[in-house]
């Protein structure tokens, strides 16, 4: 697999370390990178990460490394992973209490007539599709989605704004299905979008709070998009 192999050393030579220790390692996921090894075979997160912990401790042998989240393959940002099993499970523990909190940058399609609101819906995810729907709360199988959001920029131009979004509930495909029902699509979501066919979705998981699984410290970490191509309208 050398062509594999030589993507997977492009994309370690790029990792970008927000933090480590000897329990858990903060990194920036690029887009169109999958949070784990999926029926494609791309180099996926979990192998990158746990390539660069091989190579810079010099560890022998199979590299522990804990999944706690994943990002949509087409989003990037911030994610964690756990360097050991009693870590993973602290942290995975936090994600069922609701104590991991995940924060998000969005450009959408048009305007909301609130500026800061929050939104909530069942929904209901079809396996054979891969897509999730907007459904009537009765509806079998329908799970309670809720989210904050806030405007941050809106550009009159393209008709175009940014959100900060804050997610209660962390429901498959969830801020794109519940964004798009409103007429609000994101832009460039090839799945639920109206605008940007072709251009790279503009969704980003750009904040993301923890406890240390040791420390029990509170941490916060964060990492912007990089303003090209959607982003630029950050510069605003």
């Amino acid at each position: 697999m050398p062509t594999i192999m030589k993507i997977g050393e492009i994309i370690m030579q790029d990792l970008k370390v927000l933090y480590e220790d000897n329990h858990i390692i903060v990194v920036e996921k690029k887009p169109n990178i999958p949070s784990q090894g999926d029926k494609t075979k791309d180099i996926d997160m979990l192998t990158i990460v746990k390539q660069y912990i091989k190579e810079k401790y010099n560890k022998p042998g199979e590299v522990y490394l804990g999944l706690i989240h994943r990002l949509d393959r087409p989003v990037g940002g911030v994610m964690v992973f756990a360097r050991t099993s009693k870590a993973a499970a602290r942290l995975s523990q936090e994600v069922r209490d609701k104590v991991f909190k995940k924060k998000y940058l969005a450009i959408v399609d048009g305007r909301f007539e609130k500026k800061i609101d929050t939104i909530e819906d069942y929904l209901l995810k079809n396996e054979k599709n891969n897509l999730s729907k907007v459904v009537k709360e009765e509806t079998k199988n329908a799970k309670l989605a809720k989210l904050d959001y806030e405007e941050l920029i809106y550009n009159e131009e393209t008709n175009l704004s940014v959100l900060k979004i804050n997610l209660h509930t962390g429901r498959h495909h969830q801020i794109r299905v519940q964004l798009s029902s409103r007429a609000h699509s994101i832009y460039g979501d090839q799945k639920y979008g109206t605008r940007g066919r072709g251009k790279q979705i503009a969704l980003w998981a750009y904040s993301l709070s923890l406890i240390h699984p040791i420390t029990k410290e509170e941490m916060t970490f964060e990492c912007l998009p990089e303003k090209t191509g959607s982003w630029k309208i950050l510069e605003n």
